[in-house]
Formats: structure tokens, sequence, C-alpha cells
């Protein structure tokens, strides 16, 4: 039978995600709107993201924050442009943005000492092929592919290169090993339920120092320029952005941000997170027609859940219209470049009532396109 209760927010995309409960926009901070982001009151609440930013993660002393344009794209590009080519560089490959950024470094880039490491969608790679006398570009969390990386146990202190990962499906959701990153980014859009087009950037000392000695051999455009004069430019990392940004997605993110504290900071968000994929986790568990598509337990994201199901591609899209149609759960299919399946976020923003009550629409959906 049809079920008679729907989740009171059908919010459910990897991103833009699900703002946070209780989310008024009347309530945000709306004083910087129609002024300079360069006049004080601006400069003021972009430095706040960075330092508020940074104190909420937990950051190591001397990490930097900074506010960049093109969301978490932006940020990675302008990282692996501002410091790639230095030394060797490894890239590990399992799922559709980490594949894109092994196109940056050998098809744009064009860097002729790298080694490109792969795993299929539902796999993750072999961290023991990995050469840290070298650069290493990864994900923390396959967006597209529900799988992470566990921990950072892989990772050596004392690496002689640099490690850069795209974390936005991660920073504030999962255990980040700072002292073992060197560059992170991510994007509103994802964890916090911000708004999109702003990334964030964080750095560290060593990437810092690689950025201030290494001049790359390729032109530099102005949105990925770091240093003048052969220092990095702190202003940057104090909320002195390259490009104008939207202050209302900055009060935005500054109210995610006083969220994310209310509700224990990140311990809290993890395990509101957390809670929210065991929801899942029960109804897989309980249903043989449907699997997560991380094949390893340990690897399973807690934030982009994919999964796939025992029904052709087609029926797959009939479900995912279905639910849609019936206003039960929005943006739930698969990513273009993934296998045929349902991607539901479980981010912190999500609450564990409403995945609940999606999931007897699973099955009668499912039912529904099989029959």
């Amino acid at each position: 039978m049809q079920p008679t209760i729907k989740p009171k927010n059908p919010n459910f995309s990897s991103g833009p995600c699900a703002k946070r409960p209780g989310y008024d926009v009347s309530k945000l901070q709306l004083d910087v709107l129609g002024r300079s982001h360069r006049s004080a009151l601006g400069k003021k609440a972009l430095g706040l993201a960075c330092s508020e930013t940074a104190r909420i993660l937990g950051l190591p002393d001397g990490y930097r924050v900074a506010v960049v344009p093109g969301s978490d794209t932006g940020a990675i590009e302008m990282a692996m442009w501002s410091m790639l080519g230095a030394r060797g560089v490894d890239v590990l490959e399992w799922e559709s943005f980490s594949a894109g950024w092994t196109t940056d470094i050998v098809k744009q880039l064009k860097l002729p000492n790298t080694n490109v490491i792969t795993a299929d969608y539902g796999d993750l790679t072999d961290m023991g092929k990995v050469n840290f006398d070298n650069d290493v570009v990864f994900v923390w969390n396959g967006t597209t592919s529900g799988v992470k990386v566990p921990n950072g146990d892989w990772i050596p202190a004392d690496r002689a290169g640099l490690t850069l990962c795209d974390a936005t499906s991660a920073v504030f959701a999962m255990d980040m090993p700072w002292e073992k990153l060197d560059v992170i980014t991510y994007s509103w859009q994802k964890v916090l339920g911000g708004e999109g087009a702003h990334g964030m950037l964080i750095l560290s000392p060593r990437a810092a120092e690689r950025i201030e000695a290494y001049n790359p051999p390729w032109p530099m455009p102005k949105v990925f320029r770091m240093k003048s004069g052969g220092k990095l430019t702190e202003g940057l990392f104090k909320g002195e952005t390259i490009n104008t940004p939207s202050m209302l997605c900055v009060s935005d993110y500054l109210d995610a941000l006083q969220w994310a504290e209310s509700v224990g900071g990140v311990k809290g968000l993890i395990s509101r997170s957390t809670a929210n994929l065991a929801v899942i986790e029960d109804f897989v568990a309980a249903n043989d027609w449907i699997s997560f598509l991380a094949k390893d337990k340990a690897t399973r994201s807690n934030t982009s859940v994919c999964m796939t199901l025992t029904a052709t591609e087609e029926q797959v899209k009939k479900m995912v219209k279905l639910l849609d149609t019936e206003g039960v759960a929005y943006d739930i299919g698969a990513y273009k470049d993934a296998p045929a399946g349902l991607r539901i976020w479980c981010g912190a923003t999500v609450e564990a009532s409403d995945l609940k009550a999606l999931m007897p629409w699973l099955t009668w959906a499912y039912q529904q396109v099989t029959a």
C-alpha cells in the first residue's frame, strides 16, 4: 500500500543540500547587503567566515582559510594550478570528480611525471601504491560513488610531497586528520547546506611555503593568483577576496556555522550524519533489492549515500520521478556518470525522522516500477 506519512522536508539532494533545521532566510544578518565587500562591514563578515571556520573545525595553528571563487571546483583547481609541477604527482581516481582532477593534471597542466591510480565505482584505490615523494591529489569522499577514505593512517607525517584533498562532502561531517592534509577544499552548499558559487581553501604552512617558493611555468589566471611579489597574499586569508562574493551567501554561511556550533560542533554534526546513515543501513539490511554501491562498509560514506537496485536503468529513473511527483524525495537519482541507482544525502542538515519517513516510500516506488 502507498504510505501516508511523508518527510516534512523532501530535500535529499547532494548539493545544494537541505538547509539546516529551522532555517529562516529573514533571520540572517542582512546589514551587509548593498554594501561593498571591501567595506569594514564586508571585510568583517568575510573575515569571520575564515576565522570561525578555523575555530569550529579545530584547525592546527598556522593553517590558513580563504573564501575563493568557483565553489569547491575553483578552490581545488586554484591549488593545483598554483602548486603542482614542483615534483611528481600521484592522483587517486575512483569516481567522477577525482576523474576531473586527473583531466586537469594530465590533459590541461600536462604534467609529465604523473602516476594515476584508479579504482572502479564502489571501490577505493590501493593507498599502498602512493608515492609520498610526489604530491598527492585525492578526494576524501567520493560524492558520486558514496565511497570515502576511512582514515588518514596511510599518509605519513614525514612525507616529502604535499597532500591536496578535495573534501567538499566530508568537511564538517567526517573526522579529518588535518596535520596529514596540506590543502583542503570544500564548498558551502554541501555539508552545512549553504549557498553555491563560493569555495573554501585551507592551506597548511607547507602549502603556503610551496606557493612562495614555486613559480609555475604556465600563465596563471587572476582568480588563481595567491601571491604578489613572491609573497603569499595574506589578506586573502583574512576575508579580502580575489573577486566579488555574494554577501547574502556569506551571511547564510555564518548562520550555518552558528547552527553547527549549537548542535555540538563537528562532533555533533558527525553524530547527526552517522545516525542518518544508520537509518538507511537498517533499510538496506532488510531489503534484498537494494545495496550500497560502496563494497566495503569501512569506506561507506555517511553523507552522499549511493545505492544500486535490482532494476533496470529505466526503472530506476521512473522510481526517482515517481518519488519526485509525490513530493516525497527530490533529486535522489545517481550522478549522471555513476551506475544507475539512488543517491540520498545524509548530512547533518537532514533529519533522521525524514529519512525514516522516506524508507517505506522507497519500497512502494520500487514495487510500482517493477511490478
